[in-house]
């Protein structure tokens, strides 16, 4: 295929030349060839696993892969995540930092943390191409030493001295590292497992810039602290501690797994998880602001602002008749928002979907409050219902409406009618909001996109009639979508 780059990544983008670019030969066998001049003995490259994309059109695409790397020592590949970007202006702005990534290498080659890479990042100018490799972050210097075995053992010594664990416990623990997520310049997890069992349990180190890490800490334990007292079986994961001199927050590990995988086999356990995770949120959302301490305020016409210009903006690219789509809908919601009744803000967890809630023998646990804010309570309620949407639409699972009643039936006792009204609105435009969540490499994108942006609709008529108010679903949306709905 003979291809252009900057009209690959601009806004009049084909899905056909994004996934070519993902998943095709030519590409892949680029960045294989590139990796292995990277590693310490070509042979040590395994498969390169495509897990995550991102399209932002006019500007770059990012993959996320993890590249099976044989490690001297180990049986088998260990995975080395590593961050690809195609740029639409060439290698513009990927020197930026250059000098900042040349010393971040230097120290994890230094502290053995490369191995068995030699080199941590590498550009392709003929194809716009850059490519970095964890634990390079020139956002995030600490990912180096976070990432180093020897200093975790310290970390987690003065962590777990600071909690009053008995010193024996924790004395001489040495560590493995995994990167769980890398992605550079925004997030990063790293797991820590110690290697004698007996001298402590699973740690996760998540990283942060500025003043995040501090303020993620205090709202993780005033929600933790809350909801002993009032969560009705439900806890929050209460965070080890935070090392600001590392810009990193320490959590335990737990048992169990997140709802979101539960789904996907439903039964009377998942239905029971749904009850207690609303009954939670509704204590959640009487945590005093005066406990919980300074919160980032959030409002609707921001959210939809949002999801317009940045959150969604490659689906308009991609799927122009979509695009249309969203626009209609975002518009009619900030219209129906207006006519709603409203209430005062209050704390929110500000991120709440099933990823979000614990499925453990002990009962549900609440992790990630570090999006927490001052908003309207209906916001939580709403992104929940829409992650419910999204996760039947994907695996093509039954019994949404009885999730979502179950759901709400925890929530719904002592909240106004009011908060539901709302609920359904931003059910409607978070829907918008995680049709990002697609993968751009899935077969199906196309399908399932449309179908959570139809789903989109389908709410906001469902809300509309309920207010008495005719469906204003545009005629455009009915013509091309409506036969096969």
């Amino acid at each position: 295929m003979a291809l252009n780059l900057a009209d690959a990544l601009s806004e009049r983008a084909k899905l056909e030349v994004i996934q070519w670019l993902l998943l095709s030969l030519v590409p892949r066998r680029v960045l294989r060839d590139h990796l292995k001049g990277l590693l310490s003995a070509p042979n040590m490259l395994g498969p390169c696993r495509l897990r995550r994309a991102r399209f932002k059109p006019g500007r770059k695409l990012t993959a996320h892969y993890d590249a099976l790397v044989r490690v001297e020592g180990i049986e088998g590949f260990c995975a080395r995540p590593i961050a690809v970007t195609w740029r639409s202006d060439g290698d513009a702005n990927q020197r930026e930092g250059g000098d900042d990534l040349a010393r971040i290498q230097a120290e994890a080659l230094r502290h053995g943390v490369a191995a068995p890479f030699r080199q941590l990042t590498a550009d392709l100018p003929e194809w716009s191409m850059h490519i970095q490799v964890s634990p390079l972050d020139a956002q995030f210097p600490q990912l180096v030493r976070l990432s180093d075995p020897r200093h975790v053992r310290d970390l987690l010594a003065g962590a777990y001295a600071a909690e009053d664990v008995t010193p024996d416990q924790v004395r001489g623990s040495q560590y493995t590292v995994t990167p769980v997520i890398y992605h550079p310049g925004q997030r990063h997890v790293l797991r820590y497992d110690p290697l004698d069992a007996a001298k402590g349990g699973t740690v996760f180190a998540k990283l942060y810039t500025g003043e995040e890490g501090a303020r993620a800490f205090r709202m993780a334990r005033h929600a933790a602290d809350w909801l002993a007292e009032h969560g009705e079986g439900v806890a929050a994961v209460r965070p080890l501690g935070y090392i600001a001199e590392d810009g990193v927050v320490l959590y335990p590990g737990l048992s169990g797994a997140p709802l979101s995988e539960h789904l996907r086999h439903p039964g009377q356990g998942v239905a029971r998880c749904l009850e207690q995770a609303g009954a939670a949120l509704h204590a959640l959302h009487h945590l005093p602001q005066a406990v919980a301490g300074p919160l980032q305020p959030h409002v609707f016409a921001a959210e939809v602002t949002e999801i317009a210009h940045e959150a969604s903006d490659h689906i308009p690219a991609l799927l122009p008749s979509e695009g249309r789509a969203i626009g209609a809908l975002l518009q009619r919601a900030r219209e129906l928002h207006e006519q709603l009744p409203q209430e005062p803000p209050t704390f929110t967890h500000g991120d709440f979907k099933s990823e979000h809630v614990w499925a453990a023998h002990g009962g549900p646990m609440l992790i990630d409050f570090d999006t927490s804010c001052l908003a309207d309570p209906a916001y939580d309620v709403g992104k929940f219902l829409a992650d419910l949407q999204l996760w039947h639409a994907t695996y093509d699972q039954p019994g949404l409406e009885q999730a979502q009643e179950r759901f709400l039936l925890g929530y719904a006792p002592g909240a106004p009618d009011g908060r539901l009204l709302r609920a359904r609105l931003y059910e409607a435009v978070e829907l918008v909001k995680i049709a990002r969540r697609v993968p751009l490499f899935d077969h199906d994108w196309v399908s399932l996109t449309k179908q959570a942006i139809r789903r989109a609709h389908a709410v906001m008529n469902d809300l509309e009639r309920i207010l008495g108010l005719p469906a204003t679903s545009p005629a455009f949306y009915d013509k091309e979508h409506g036969a096969n709905a």
